[in-house]
C-alpha cells in the first residue's frame, strides 16, 4: 500500500455518516490508504472546537471535514480561507498545510456540479432557498455561479437570510423573502438548505400546497434519502434531486483536496449506496 492519509469529520450527530466509506474506498481504488475518523462532539463551544484544532494541527492530519453544526464557527479559527469560503463565511474542509490551518468549501463546487442539470433545464430561472446556515451560505453561492435569474432566501432568523442576501450581491440577484410561499413565488427551483425531514425527524420546511410540478425540489439531507419534502414534491410531479448528489461531489472536491489524488465519483457513490444501505435511522447531512 502506497501513501497513507489521516482525515476526518468533526460535527454532531455523525455516527452514521457515508463519509468513512466513501473516502477510504476511493483511496482503496487509487492504491494509497484513507482512514477517516469520525469525531463527534456536540455542543461544543469555541474555545474547545480551538482545542480540538490544535490536535488536528498536531497529530498528523491531511485534513479534516466540518459539518453541522460547526461550518460557521470554525472561520474564524482557522490560518487561513480560500477566496471561495472567504466569500461563502462557511467551511466545511479544512486542510493541514505546513502546520497551518486552511479552510475550504466544497459543499458550494459539490451542490453546483449535482445541480447544474436541474438549473440548466428550468432556464436559470428563480430559485428559493430554504435555510441560510453554513450549507444554504453554500448552496446560493452555488445557484449564484451557476446563473440563475433570482434567489430568494428564507430563514426563521431574517438577520441570517439578510446576511446572506448581502453577501451575495451585486454579482447576483438575491432578495430576502418574508415566507416560504413568498419565497416559490413565481420560483422555479427550491432547495431545502436546513435539517428539516432529518432521521429521526419527519418534518418539511415546506407545505405540501406549495410544492407543483413546474417546480425542481433538492434536499440537502440525505438521511433519509427520500425526505418527506421530496416525497410530496415527487407525488406532485416535481422533479426532485436528494441529498445523494451533493454528499458525493462534496466528498470527491474534499478528497481531492486532502490527498492530491482525483478520486472517482463511481466508487464514492457505490461506497456511499452501500454504507446508506446498511444504516436505517441515519442522521447527518454530510
Amino acid at each position: 500500500m502506497g501513501q497513507r492519509f489521516l482525515t476526518g469529520l468533526i460535527g454532531a450527530p455523525i455516527a452514521h455518516s457515508a463519509s468513512p466509506a466513501m473516502h477510504e474506498q476511493a483511496a482503496d481504488a487509487l492504491g494509497v490508504r484513507c482512514h477517516y475518523q469520525l469525531i463527534e462532539v456536540a455542543a461544543a463551544g469555541r474555545e474547545e472546537l480551538r482545542a480540538l484544532f490544535k490536535g488536528v494541527r498536531r497529530l498528523g492530519f491531511a485534513g479534516v471535514n466540518v459539518t453541522f453544526p460547526y461550518k460557521e464557527m470554525v472561520v474564524d479559527l482557522l490560518d487561513e480561507l480560500s477566496p471561495d469560503a472567504a466569500a461563502i463565511g462557511a467551511v466545511n474542509t479544512v486542510l493541514v498545510r505546513n502546520g497551518r490551518l486552511v479552510g475550504h468549501n466544497t459543499d458550494s463546487t459539490g451542490f453546483a456540479k449535482a445541480a447544474t442539470d436541474l438549473v440548466e433545464q428550468s432556464g436559470r430561472g428563480t430559485v428559493a432557498v430554504i435555510g441560510a446556515g453554513g450549507v444554504g451560505k453554500a448552496i446560493a453561492f452555488a445557484l449564484a455561479g451557476l446563473g440563475v435569474a433570482e434567489i430568494r432566501i428564507f430563514d426563521a432568523d431574517r438577520a441570517k437570510a439578510e446576511h446572506l442576501a448581502k453577501g451575495l450581491r451585486p454579482n447576483s440577484g438575491a432578495v430576502v423573502a418574508s415566507s416560504v410561499a413568498d419565497a416559490l413565488q413565481g420560483a422555479v427551483g427550491l432547495v431545502n438548505a436546513t435539517p428539516v425531514g432529518m432521521l429521526p425527524g419527519r418534518g418539511t420546511p415546506v407545505p405540501g400546497a406549495l410544492l407543483h410540478d413546474g417546480l425542481w425540489v433538492a434536499d440537502a439531507v440525505y438521511s433519509p434519502l427520500w425526505t418527506p419534502l421530496l416525497t410530496d414534491a415527487k407525488a406532485r410531479n416535481a422533479r426532485t434531486m436528494t441529498g445523494r448528489e451533493l454528499a458525493i461531489h462534496q466528498a470527491a472536491g474534499a478528497f481531492e483536496l486532502f490527498t492530491g489524488l482525483t478520486p472517482s465519483i463511481d466508487v464514492m457513490g457505490n461506497a456511499f449506496d452501500r454504507a446508506m444501505a446498511k444504516t436505517t435511522g441515519a442522521s447527518c447531512t454530510s
